[in-house]
Parts: C-alpha cells; structure tokens; sequence
C-alpha cells in the first residue's frame, strides 16, 4: 500500500483534487503567444494578480485577463496593448511580459531575472512537484470557521507545509513547517474528516474532503514530521 502511494503522488494524481480544477488545459508555449487565442484562467482560481502578486480587491484593484496568455492580472500589470495576430492583428490588452515579447519594447520596471524563494513561486509550479497537494480547511483557534485553501508539500521542501490561497496563485501566503509535529486523527464531526498537527501548544485542524485524502494528508505530514523526504523513500526503494 505504501508502494502505491508513493506511485500515486509521483503521477502527481492530486493535482485534480479540487472540483472543477482544469489542469489538463495546456498553456500556450511562448512562442505562439498572439498567433492564437490562449485559455483564460477563470477568475475563481486567483486572489492576486499573476504578475506583480498584489491581492485583489472589489474597488481599487480588479481583474483582468491577458489576451495574450491569459492569466488573471491587475489593471497596472495590464495597462498595455499589442497587436495580436489571432485577432486580426488589432491591438489588445496586455500584461507586461507579454508586451515586451510581443513588441520588443522594454518598460522602467523589468522583474524578470529576480530570484524568487519558494513562497513567490506559484502553486501550480510548485504542485506539478509537490509530494502532495489538494484543496484543505484549515480551522480557526476555536474550531468554528476557518480557511478554505490550496495546500502543497513540495518535492524540493518537503518538510514544510505551503498554504495558498487559490490554486493558481502566484505566491504562498503562510507556511508550516512540519518537522517535529505529531498528527492526531479526530473523529468525524457534521461529516467532516478532521485531523491535526500538534507540537507543545502548537495545533493546527484541518478539514478534508473525503476519508481518503485524509489518510493520505496524515502519511504524508507524518513522514515529513519524522524528517522523511522524498529522496530517502527512492534510495530505500532501490535498495
């Protein structure tokens, strides 16, 4: 069972965890940005903007999409236009990065090249390698409510827990780190599969989906919580 785990979450199979998640979707490769129509992202998988990371909000800072790439992004980020072949070579909205290729042109503000830490690196990026991820609540001190949200354990960081907001966000808002933590399963409460991470007056619930995520959640926080990463699983499977 173990075996088939660890295969499962190499074949990335929790991408698809949340509901309505088109992951299968490709995104258009650079150079064909403007030649066609790109996939946009729908508005209710970010809660900032996928260029400068800034949250959006109902009045000062609304959505937009790229008509190049697609991806959701401020009005600042956005604040350009560009000819693109698929619509008849008619200027469209754009966002920074995709101005600069499509034209040539350079603006002041140039972030490309930045190193970025794993917090600004974005969900999707970090999920493709992630030793497990899906859609979690995490629950408030008093148990009542809490946050709904996109939970990752990277292959690359695999002993810290990356929470963000939206499964295409372009930055972790928190993070956990695991190692030294006990998981503790609870009994189903108002059909909720529950459990949690508990260290000295440290304790952090979750809510999952379904039983089965749980259990799986449990494993894999626990084997972080022990120090086990990634790579020593593979040199104990090829010994």
């Amino acid at each position: 069972q173990d075996a088939i785990d660890r295969k499962e979450k190499r074949s990335e199979t929790f991408k698809t965890a949340v509901q309505g998640l088109e992951t299968d979707t490709p995104a258009l490769k650079t150079e064909e940005l403007g030649l066609r129509a790109p996939q946009w992202v729908r508005d209710n998988l970010v809660t900032m903007c996928m260029r400068c990371k800034e949250p959006f909000n109902a009045l000062t800072r609304r959505r937009h999409h790229c008509r190049a790439c697609g991806y959701v992004v401020c009005a600042r980020c956005s604040d350009y236009r560009a000819e693109l072949q698929y619509d008849g070579n008619r200027p469209n909205r754009v966002c920074q990065e995709c101005f600069i290729f499509l034209t040539g042109h350079t603006v002041l503000e140039d972030r490309e090249g930045k190193h970025r830490g794993i917090l600004e690196k974005g969900a999707a990026e970090v999920s493709s390698r992630s030793l497990l991820c899906s859609s979690l609540q995490l629950l408030d001190k008093n148990g009542k409510g809490g946050t709904r949200g996109w939970f990752v354990i990277p292959q690359d960081d695999p002993l810290v827990l990356y929470i963000y907001a939206a499964p295409q966000d372009v930055r972790a808002h928190t993070s956990i780190p695991l190692l030294g933590y006990q998981v503790k399963d609870l009994p189903p409460s108002d059909s909720r599969h529950l459990f949690q991470l508990v260290q000295s007056r440290q304790v952090h619930t979750f809510v999952a989906d379904t039983e089965e995520l749980k259990r799986r959640w449990m494993r894999a926080m626990a084997r972080s919580a022990a120090g086990i990463t990634h790579l020593q699983e593979e040199e104990e499977d090829a010994e």
